[in-house]
């Protein structure tokens, strides 16, 4: 895939995160539900759960193993951002894991070591970022400026995910993310993600990982962030704003709309979503109402965990026209197939 996309030629790559699994021991064959066999190269680093700076530090080297990827780090430009997976699945701050594969059970102190390798080995200047860490806004010329969020550091327990409280940005970044879209005189401004707004994404059977939580009302927990956000956007006459993220693993278009939400101090927009670049296909995840998302388009695998030689692995590709200002959204299959377009016209 990434010879694929580097043939493409882009100007700017948006990694959403997850740029390695470092909770994701390989095994050197995998046989797959048919019969047919999938094969990994195993290094020391993949052969166990990350835990010390050094194993975390194996894992990006990991990657850089591969001819495309390097290839492609060559020659395009990139904005990168993590997920999950750089620390171990579904981490959040304060939480002691009950893994059995994991000595060291205390999430800060692995989050600590996989925060200074994931700035060890990406294009990420700590300055750059507001608070040293990972969200910043990159301004790309007069059409574009990409802000970068980190839905990791500052969330709270994965739990019900209910009530007044509950933070996925925390109040810094939210009001950091409100006056910097303000404060933008680009025609577009692309909010980098790494988990999705409406999409239902679950932690075991009574907890949620996300945004969202499942109840279709009006916004409770981890969603008053995002309501936040979506209400300044309105109140202080913010446009051409366009989401994108990944987490999931398959790809979608997500229309909001106020008129199908249960929450509507908004104006309608945009969220496209797409990955992953070579793990397991999963989904689709259920949609929360909360602020009336429409999944316009889908492409998800029949089957959980399905092999990468299953054809459901994902990117999209965003072109801004130099005269017309319009904006396009291609989702894309590994092949560089175009699954769905999507055209925005730009704000007047």
């Amino acid at each position: 895939m990434f010879d694929v996309m580097a043939q493409r030629d882009p100007h700017l790559f948006v990694h959403s995160g997850d740029v390695v699994y470092a909770d994701g021991p390989l095994e050197e064959t995998v046989t797959l539900p048919d019969g047919r066999i999938w094969r990994n190269i195993v290094t020391e680093a993949k052969s166990a759960v990350a835990q010390t700076l050094d194993e975390y530090r194996g894992q990006y080297a990991y990657n850089l193993s591969d001819d495309n990827y390097r290839r492609f780090n060559a020659s395009v430009a990139q904005i990168v951002q993590w997920d999950d997976h750089e620390t171990v699945n579904n981490w959040y701050p304060g939480e002691i894991l009950d893994l059995e594969q994991y000595t060291e059970k205390n999430v800060d102190v692995l989050a600590g070591r996989a925060f200074q390798a994931f700035h060890e080995w990406n294009p990420l200047d700590p300055t750059e970022a507001v608070d040293g860490r990972v969200y910043r806004a990159i301004p790309y010329g007069p059409l574009l400026d990409v802000f970068v969020l980190d839905m990791r550091s500052y969330k709270d327990v994965n739990g019900t995910n209910t009530g007044v409280a509950g933070q996925i940005l925390g109040s810094e970044q939210a009001r950091w993310l409100i006056d910097s879209l303000a404060a933008s005189t680009a025609t577009w401004k692309i909010i980098a993600a790494d988990l999705p707004i409406g999409l239902v994404v679950p932690d075991g059977d009574t907890a949620f990982e996300g945004v969202a939580n499942g109840d279709n009302g009006l916004p409770s927990g981890r969603e008053n962030d995002i309501a936040q956000v979506l209400s300044a956007i309105k109140a202080r006459g913010i446009t051409g704003t366009v989401w994108l993220t990944a987490d999931v693993h398959y790809t979608a278009a997500h229309h909001y709309s106020p008129e199908r939400a249960a929450f509507t101090d908004f104006v309608e927009f945009w969220e496209f979503v797409s990955g992953p670049l070579n793990a397991g296909g999963f989904g689709p995840n259920d949609l929360d109402g909360t602020f009336g998302p429409e999944a316009v388009f889908v492409h998800a695998p029949p089957e959980s965990n399905s092999s990468p030689l299953d054809g459901f692995e994902h990117f999209g590709e965003v072109f801004i026209d130099g005269d017309t200002r319009q904006l396009r959204v291609d989702l894309l299959d590994a092949t560089g197939a175009v699954l769905f377009t999507q055209v925005l016209e730009p704000p007047a």
